[in-house]
């Protein structure tokens, strides 16, 4: 929503807008002109009103949003207005439910980087940026991340399109895995033809059509049309070159730790080259880039002392977060705060996610962020503590969190979480810094 409302206030369209909570991106779009408010008050909401754009996040009570529709103001998804944006460039669309903020970012860094350049619209701050919109008017070509939520991806018509993973979630829109497998394959359908489908090999979707779709594989392993070659891990970072269906791309060595960040720019860098980026700018692009806010943001990094904040908000998540943090550091002790997000997705992975926190060497549970949803009974923070099979676990509220992190500083620190959980980083940094 923020990348559009940016978009459009670039072009000199006045914006106005709602959110439930005051965030540092908030205060960066009201410097950037943009008028918010925090309350949900129906008398901002008149008849002199161009479009309303939504998110189907809202709650369906949302006062503002029953007078936009009292009052029959012209209304658009806001997947819609990304579709009628897109509609007329050649876009490079990346799907999937873990890694598309990140592969999306990076791509669109190669992208920005390059002669061939970008407008992308990303779901996540890039720090290269410091920005989740990358406008060049003068290009043809932008990026899109394609959400799966609502099924907002479908409105999409990529010329290249990325699928990196589809591991079962949202399950209070699509019921069932079954139904959200058919979904990304309806995305891959609507890849223009002579398009390019780019998919993580293991990633098997119920594809039809008869479309002329060229379709390569990526992953760390051979056996895939793109995959790592000749990797090392030297100080923490890894370092790699890229085997192509013809050939081998040298001299990857990215400052983003983590094995998972590696097969994200295996995801990148393969459609930059499908996309026929010349190869240096896409080594340069990718060892140049510095990450996305929240995505294994290294935050503190000192020999006694180490604090990442991840999104992790999916059990598949959580398990790649710790399990590279375990990995980079098999010694050392982690400690991970998470904030549940949803009560829905809670109550659907309880036991998955009771499996990965068992990672931790020490748990602290915050209470669930409910987001959109109303609280279902039985489903709770202390109902996933007595899952998780842990000693050392604690159900805190973020005010006992910051005063026990006080009391006990531990060795690794990972906040992990999509909710507000963002809003403990300033006051962890405070205490350790």
């Amino acid at each position: 929503m923020s990348a559009l409302a940016r978009y459009l206030n670039s072009a000199g369209v006045q914006i106005n807008g709602y959110d439930k909570t005051p965030t540092s991106l908030t205060t960066e779009l009201e410097e950037e002109g943009i008028s918010i408010h925090f309350d949900d008050l129906p008398q901002f909401i008149t008849s002199d009103i161009d479009l309303v754009v939504y998110t189907p996040a809202i709650p369906i009570n949302l006062e503002e949003f029953n007078k936009v529709r009292e009052l029959n103001l012209p209304l658009m998804k806001r997947s819609e207005l990304l579709e009628l944006i897109t509609a007329k460039h050649e876009t490079l669309a990346v799907a999937g439910t873990h890694g598309k903020t990140t592969v999306s970012t990076m791509l669109a860094h190669i992208l920005y980087s390059s002669p061939v350049g970008c407008t992308a619209f990303l779901g996540g701050i890039a720090k290269n940026y410091n920005s989740n919109l990358l406008l060049n008017h003068e290009s043809q070509c932008m990026v899109a991340e394609a959400d799966e939520f609502d099924r907002s991806f479908l409105r999409l018509h990529p010329k290249l399109a990325i699928i990196t993973s589809s591991d079962a979630d949202h399950l209070d829109i699509y019921q069932n895995h079954e139904n959200l497998l058919t979904s990304f394959a309806e995305f891959a359908a609507n890849i223009d033809d002579d398009g390019y489908l780019l998919i993580k090999s293991g990633v098997l979707l119920p594809l039809t059509g008869n479309k002329k779709i060229r379709k390569f594989t990526y992953s760390l392993n051979q056996g895939s049309d793109f995959h790592v070659k000749d990797m090392i891990l030297r100080d923490g970072k890894y370092q790699f070159n890229l085997q192509t269906p013809d050939s081998i791309v040298e001299g990857f060595n990215p400052v983003l730790p983590g094995l998972f960040n590696v097969e994200n720019a295996v995801a990148a860098a393969s459609a930059a080259y499908l996309y026929g980026i010349d190869q240096k700018v896409i080594v340069d692009a990718v060892n140049s880039f510095k990450g996305v806010k929240r995505r294994f943001d290294h935050r503190i990094e000192r020999n006694d002392f180490l604090y990442i904040d991840d999104y992790a908000h999916h059990p598949e998540e959580l398990r790649a977060c710790i399990s590279s943090v375990r990995k980079l550091y098999p010694e050392r002790k982690i400690t991970g705060i998470f904030q549940p997000h949803l009560y829905t997705r809670t109550r659907d992975f309880a036991q998955d996610f009771a499996v990965s926190l068992s990672l931790l060497d020490s748990l602290i549970l915050l209470d669930i962020y409910p987001a959109r949803e109303k609280p279902i009974e039985g489903v709770t923070s202390q109902m996933l503590l007595d899952l998780t099979p842990i000693k050392k676990k604690l159900l805190l509220s973020k005010e006992e969190t910051l005063t026990y992190l006080k009391e006990h500083k531990p060795d690794i620190l990972l906040t992990l979480g999509a909710g507000d959980i963002d809003n403990l980083v300033p006051k962890i940094e405070e205490i350790f810094n």
